[in-house]
């Protein structure tokens, strides 16, 4: 998700981001956090509409009781570059970034250069705009920018704002190029189903053609009304909504069907009914600009109280026949906003928040999901919906409703969500500053645009901590917490996340209260005097190795080392875990095989957290260690499976539950294990 700063450069590139004027949504408040908004930062001065906010700004003082990001790490003080940036890491080995292809890059650095001014017009940018040529270029470029990325198979889809490419990732060292579709209206998310692909959709360049000539430039604003927020002119061949193709020839991808929304899709979560083999369901979530009801039938963006039927306040549900996927519908538009007790459609706010003015920190409605993430095998899907974060029951997928929700004063903007893989656990992010702010310097505050885990029993989030990027970044790298997925380390909870220019981060949660590092990859700014969006959007493992979605630079390729906060074995029993697809939003339950890799993943857990004697863990790794080079001879199998017995004893007197885990799953396999 990309917002922007202040009004006038809102203005300018309304069509690029997030929350476009209309849709700008102030802070969010939370569980056990402070119910009062916190101290606010000193206000930086605003730029004009002559100067550029992407010129580096250094961080105002730490409001009084915060700390901030640590700049003796090493990350702090790397060499700026585009693809000559210093880089550093921990636990992580980079295999390899593939560049853009041509067609997804500008290719010019000349701000003079016609191609800008012809491509900001196909944004919609009419006459008029004051804004400097290098901040024009700026803007240009973010229209190449890479997005979301999908999995299946062999193959990785990497969404971005001009198409999308197709990746073979059987060999990930030596990854390649497969097809490349031009289709612009970013953001381009992307998720797969057997022989489809999704798309979204919300920018007004988009055309149902997806051809690139976009629309005529917007006439300029009558004088005195420069500041006034209107939608563009009404186009009947603009589109905003899901694309659905059809990736049968995974080369020549066919669109099968385009399904308009009233404020497009900034993302789309895959919703899989157990229940139902036939269809598919795509949540929409819109928080754009709502389009007027010339260019779609229905679309208003009047407050509750005007109309009843506002496209503001709601997600969509498009129900999609697999085998007919043209037929593809919005089949609902569920309310997960509303107030049960009185039936007031704008029944969540934010509690209020952390900004510069009172318009940012006072109250507002939330009537936006950004991101949600459906975790179809325990009936429930957590939205990070702009000002809350919220819980869904999802057993009926085609009416959502709502279980809990919560606030956070130190939350700016709920941006996305995971789930732990027992269910027990939800982690928000907050992506304060939209993306395109420098939020991770030394003086901004480590409870501000970080991680807020949840505890989640009996359908109720409950506040356990933040957790932040330790390292700080510089005055021109844009950074704060956006999207990752699990790694599936048994008996252990961790998530790979990026944060954009801060790179990828590795956090252990397994402890809710005391979420740690434990491994990352950084490299330094694109420039050192001017903040150009680039760095990592998703951070995802998938089948054995991490990719990154590089938004300036392409495709970065990870692997995991080990290092003293992850063994060899821990790596090579989620190695383990193996799967057809991958969308991260439609989360996935994680199950290990009985291996007894696995059984030493474990094993060495406990020795680290020194849940057994050392001479147990002596015994133990003796005896996995006999049966495989015996090649699981009976005798010695029989052996492991005599040591179940007390390891499950051992669990009864465990110190925490998550060592009571690992001594219960290592029984189990040593019951019957594997090779």
């Amino acid at each position: 998700m990309i917002r922007m700063p202040s009004f006038a450069f809102r203005a300018a590139v309304a069509a690029l981001i997030l929350c476009m004027g209309a849709s700008r949504m102030a802070a969010q408040t939370g569980g056990e956090p402070p119910a009062t908004p916190p101290a606010a930062q000193e206000p930086a001065k605003a730029p004009d509409a002559d100067q550029n906010p992407f010129a580096a700004q250094p961080a105002p003082p730490l409001p009084p009781g915060m700390t901030g990001s640590d700049a003796n790490d090493p990350r702090y003080k790397l060499t700026p570059g585009l693809y000559d940036a210093g880089e550093t890491s921990m636990g992580l080995k980079h295999l390899l970034l593939l560049k853009k292809p041509d067609s997804f890059q500008l290719g010019i650095t000349d701000p003079n250069d016609p191609k800008v001014q012809k491509l900001l017009g196909q944004l919609g940018m009419g006459a008029g705009m004051k804004l400097p040529k290098e901040l024009q270029l700026v803007i240009a470029e973010l229209a190449f920018s890479n997005s979301d990325l999908a999995f299946q198979g062999n193959h990785l889809f990497q969404g971005n704002f001009y198409g999308m490419n197709i990746f073979d990732i059987s060999n990930p060292a030596q990854a390649r190029l497969v097809t490349s579709m031009v289709c612009p209206g970013g953001q381009g998310d992307v998720s797969v189903y057997k022989n489809l692909m999704f798309m979204s959709v919300e920018m007004p360049n988009g055309r149902l053609d997806c051809g690139t000539q976009g629309f005529p430039p917007e006439p300029p604003p009558p004088a005195g009304h420069e500041k006034e927020r209107r939608p563009p002119v009404a186009q009947a061949d603009r589109f905003r909504g899901v694309r659905i193709f059809d990736i049968s020839d995974i080369k020549n991808p066919k669109q099968m069907a385009a399904v308009q929304t009233c404020r497009g899709s900034h993302t789309h979560t895959l919703v899989v009914d157990p229940n139902d083999k036939d269809n598919v369901y795509i949540y929409v979530s819109g928080t754009s600009f709502v389009r007027q009801a010339e260019e779609l039938a229905g679309c208003s963006g009047e407050a509750p109280d005007k109309n009843p039927n506002t496209a503001l306040f709601r997600i969509e549900v498009i129900k999609v026949p697999v085998a007919a996927p043209q037929d593809a519908k919005v089949v609902a538009s569920p309310r997960v906003f509303i107030d049960p007790r009185t039936g007031a459609l704008n029944g969540l706010n934010n509690g209020g928040s952390h900004g510069k003015n009172d318009e940012e920190t006072k109250p507002a409605d939330t009537n936006q999901c950004h991101d949600i993430t459906v975790y179809s095998a325990i009936g429930l899907a957590a939205g990070a919906c702009s000002g809350n974060g919220i819980l869904l029951d999802i057993k009926d997928p085609v009416h959502p409703k709502r279980l809990d929700a919560v606030n956070d004063p130190n939350y700016s903007y709920w941006h996305s969500a995971s789930f732990s893989n027992d269910g027990t656990k939800v982690v928000f992010t907050d992506e304060w500053g939209g993306g395109l702010g420098a939020r991770c310097r030394p003086n901004d505050p480590s409870k501000w645009g970080a991680d807020a885990i949840f505890h989640l029993h009996d359908d109720k989030l409950t506040f356990a901590s933040y957790y932040k990027l330790p390292a700080a970044q510089g005055d021109t790298e844009n950074c704060v917490a956006h999207n990752g997925s699990l790694i599936p380390v048994p008996g252990r909870d961790i998530e790979v996340q990026a944060w954009y220019q801060g790179g990828v981060s590795v956090m252990d949660f397994t402890d809710a209260a005391h979420p740690k590092e434990i491994a990352y990859f950084d490299r330094g700014p694109i420039d050192s005097k001017m903040l150009v969006l680039g760095g990592e959007w998703s951070a995802y493992w998938y089948n054995g190795n991490i990719y990154g979605s590089e938004i300036a630079r392409g495709l970065d390729i990870f692997e995991l080392t080990p290092t003293q906060f992850l063994t060899q074995n821990e790596i090579d029993a989620a190695k383990t875990v193996r799967v057809a697809e991958l969308n991260v939003q439609n989360q996935q339950k994680l199950e290990w095989p009985a291996q007894l890799v696995v059984a030493k993943a474990y094993v060495d857990q406990l020795d680290r957290s020194q849940a057994l004697p050392a001479e147990r863990i002596v015994a133990l790794r003796t005896a996995i260690h006999n049966a495989e080079i015996s090649h699981m001879n009976k005798g010695k199998v029989a052996k492991l499976s005599a040591m179940a017995p007390s390891l499950e004893q051992s669990a009864t007197a465990a110190n925490n539950p998550a060592d009571a885990k690992r001594l219960r799953a290592l029984a189990e396999i040593l019951k019957h294990p594997s090779a």
